[in-house]
């Protein structure tokens, strides 16, 4: 008898050692391996899935892992590239580590822009963003006024799963903008500084021009002065489909709300998605006398500032001087 014990003993042991063997193996998954879990999905069909496409041996093994970590398994999708074990794909399954796609979206972005980048990255269609982002219901608190929500997608990297909708892109990137606003100190007219930083992201990209020329802004709208900004020349062009891929005479000459060489004050809403640093000068910037600037033609990126028309002429006329100097050189 005990004899039979033991040897029922050993049996189980080496039953038992052979499993956690079974258990610690990898198993290579085939290339492109993808496994897309629905919500609601029982363990014994997700089992069944991850061995139709190749990521695990033995169902049996895997529903014993699962019961044995009491793992709560997340839907979603996922890829698996690398040879795992049973453990290993329970605990990405408990993880919730899904497949997402990856976008970047770059400081001074226009919500076309961004259509475009998100397609690219294969997260949405572009048309489908451009008629969500075209609603602001989601700034409504904030701005009541805002046209679109042009200037509230804050610019960052974002991931999405496969089947998001542009309207959960647009409501992610409204939630960003909300904490950078935040942080800004921004607790004033959200559509008036938003609008004034836009049109400084895209003016500058030195970080510490930016509220230089946030104070070039409001002087010159302090005085009743046009702003005289190019890139709302050609936002105008681009949201009525003939931007041309740079400045006309007859864009300049253009009556229309966000030509600010035709329209005094700010334009109607945002030009473009700035980003913290901009929103920070729009909302501080520096205290000066300038109403003019003019780039620099050393490719810094800089500009050079004026108080005066006569100090800007010649600021203009050194430009242009450098400019034809580069060209001849």
């Amino acid at each position: 008898m005990k004899r039979l014990l033991a040897g029922l003993v050993l049996l189980l042991l080496a039953a038992f050692a052979f499993v956690i063997w079974q258990l610690g193996m990898t198993t290579t998954p085939p290339p492109g391996a993808r496994v897309e879990i629905a919500r609601g999905t029982g363990t014994r069909q997700i089992a069944a899935q991850l061995r139709a496409a190749g990521v695990i041996r033995d169902p049996n093994l895997f529903l014993a892992a699962r019961t044995w970590k009491q793992a709560k398994l997340q839907a979603g999708e996922y890829v698996f590239e690398k040879p795992a074990t049973v453990w290993q794909v329970i605990d990405r399954l408990k993880r919730g580590d899904t497949f997402q796609f990856e976008a970047t979206i770059p400081e001074g972005s226009n919500r076309y822009d961004i259509a475009r980048i998100l397609a690219a990255a294969g997260v949405v269609d572009a048309q489908s963003f451009v008629e969500a982002s075209a609603d602001p219901t989601l700034v409504r608190d904030l701005a009541p006024r805002a046209p679109t929500l042009e200037g509230f997608l804050f610019p960052a990297t974002y991931r999405f799963p496969r089947h998001t909708t542009a309207k959960t892109v647009c409501r992610e990137m409204v939630i960003s903008f909300r904490r950078a606003w935040k942080q800004a100190g921004g607790d004033q007219d959200a559509l008036k500084y938003v609008t004034m930083a836009s049109l400084v992201e895209k003016e500058t990209g030195v970080a510490a021009e930016r509220p230089v020329v946030a104070s070039v802004f409001w002087n010159r709208i302090g005085k009743k002065m046009k702003l005289d900004c190019d890139p709302t020349v050609m936002y105008a062009a681009l949201i009525e489909g003939r931007w041309r891929g740079k400045i006309y005479r007859s864009d300049l000459d253009r009556e229309h709300p966000y030509n600010t060489y035709r329209t005094a004050g700010l334009p109607p809403g945002p030009i473009a998605n700035p980003g913290l640093k901009s929103m920070e000068a729009a909302l501080r910037p520096e205290q000066t006398q300038y109403l003019y600037f003019v780039a620099r033609a050393d490719g810094s990126g800089g500009h050079n500032f004026s108080a005066d028309i006569a100090g800007h002429q010649k600021a203009v006329e050194h430009y242009r001087r450098a400019v034809k100097k580069n060209a001849a050189d």
